[in-house]
């Protein structure tokens, strides 16, 4: 199963917030933003630890 694009989705979320004329959807989507970043840094943790794991038993 392929991982979303976690990055491209917080740039979608930033041109959203910096297009927004409603601050509560600009800041809806700043933390949109925010929350995409967290899971874009996880996802490339898991995939390293995976990658080092299977380099580890081969």
């Amino acid at each position: 199963m392929a991982n979303p694009d976690f990055r491209a989705l917080a740039r979608q979320a930033r041109n959203e917030a910096d297009a927004a004329t409603l601050d509560n959807v600009r800041q809806r989507c700043l933390r949109s933003e925010a929350a995409f970043l967290v899971m874009a840094r996880r996802q490339e943790y898991v995939d390293e630890s995976r990658a080092r794991r299977v380099a580890a038993a081969g």
